[in-house]
């Protein structure tokens, strides 16, 4: 983060500070009851819908923002407005459902799983085979709010606005755009998962509980969301769905236990830069957020994280030879885009048609991905040596 988007960050606490101490605005509060309160704008609790596995979460999620993220005024603002933001898709999503059941038979059929640590090249290799028209992808816009809305696209580009002026370091780190193939971290963040959570704020307990619960009915939301964003933009019922996010690795079992047909494409780079980015990655978003950022607590934090996903993954894909499954490095698409492209399809049985890998061409030439990215190990308190003992 530069040192204009760091002063332009402090100054907006320090004004969000000022106007609610003169009460010219009102101090967003953290508590689990007025949460829901403004979310339902009067309505009855009945509005949030049948289900009640979310509320565990949720409310494990406000007591760590509350006792353990440290938030400054700017990060205490957008911690109410994303759960509030959930809630309320939790709201229009019962409503929906409702009205239209038939969304939730919708077939997923054999979707095409990336499957890899974060920052280990899983968005290039997704945004590729997002080229390919006969591939189906969740967007950017639809990933921040799944649950069909009035100004979606432009809520998405004020957000986009946000953070290049704020951090524009992100960015750069990861570019996006609201029709950008985007995984799906807000699918998880509908039902209070982690994965989007634990890599902006500290929420070490709200972390803790999700990695030794019962994720079935997470995934059974999860689907019901993709198959809502498939019915929203009437997407074919037989198109095959491309889906990506490092979550997956912690989950496996469960993931393929909602979309028994998936077919893993399992990304791979070394251990060492995997953690130094990832740590970098979380530390731009938790400084936006936070004044007592330790980044030597987010290198332990990161190392331990990838890790508990490389070991679930690797077990789980033990455990379930009979899923199909392909191998590609970080290096070889580095080396060679194209071959590994057809190593892809050729495993997925399906023809790459020259319009589809110009299209491919057209993106990596485009591309700006990570250009002025720095970061080492060094910065979070860890080693090359250290991390790799634990490869």
């Amino acid at each position: 983060m530069s040192e204009a988007s760091s002063r332009l960050a402090a100054a907006a606490s320090r004004g969000l500070a000022g106007l609610w101490r003169t009460r010219l605005l009102p101090r967003p509060i953290l508590d689990a009851e007025a949460l829901e309160a403004a979310a339902l704008k009067g309505r009855s609790p009945d509005a949030f819908g049948p289900a009640q596995e979310w509320r565990t979460p949720f409310r494990l999620l406000v007591e760590s923002l509350r006792d353990e993220a440290a938030l400054n005024p700017l990060g205490l603002s957008m911690a109410h407005g994303q759960i509030v933001g959930a809630l309320r898709a939790r709201i229009r999503a019962a409503s929906l459902w409702r009205e239209h059941p038939e969304i939730l038979e919708r077939p997923i059929p054999a979707p095409v799983v990336i499957l890899g640590p974060m920052r280990s090249g899983t968005t290039r290799l997704h945004r590729l085979l997002a080229c390919d028209p006969r591939f189906a992808h969740t967007r950017l816009f639809e990933s921040l709010d799944p649950v069909p809305a009035r100004g979606r696209v432009l809520k998405a580009r004020a957000s986009l606005a946000a953070i290049r002026r704020f951090n524009p370091a992100l960015a750069r780190i990861h570019p996006m755009a609201p029709h950008d193939a985007e995984e799906e971290f807000g699918l998880f963040s509908f039902s209070f998962g982690s994965a989007q959570f634990e890599a902006q704020w500290r929420v070490p307990r709200f972390t803790g509980w999700w990695e030794s619960a019962d994720s079935r009915w997470l995934y059974r939301e999860f689907r019901a969301l993709l198959q809502t964003i498939g019915w929203a933009r009437g997407e074919a019922t037989n198109k095959v769905w491309l889906l990506k996010a490092p979550q997956f690795m912690q989950d496996l079992p469960v993931l393929l236990e909602a979309f028994p047909e998936a077919r893993l494409i399992c990304l791979d780079r070394p251990l060492d830069r995997v953690v130094a980015s990832s740590a970098s990655l979380v530390w731009q978003q938790m400084r936006i957020q936070s004044d007592e950022v330790d980044p030597e607590w987010i290198g332990r934090e990161w190392l331990r994280k990838t890790l508990l996903r490389i070991e679930c993954a690797a077990e789980a894909r033990r455990a379930r030879p009979d899923v199909p499954q392909l191998d590609v490095s970080y290096e070889a698409m580095d080396r060679d885009w194209r071959a590994q492209i057809a190593r892809i399809y050729d495993f997925l049985g399906e023809e790459l048609e020259s319009e589809t890998e110009a299209r491919m061409a057209a993106y990596l030439a485009g591309a700006r991905e990570h250009v002025g990215h720095r970061y080492s190990l060094e910065q979070f308190g860890l080693s090359r040596e250290r991390v790799l003992r634990h490869a």
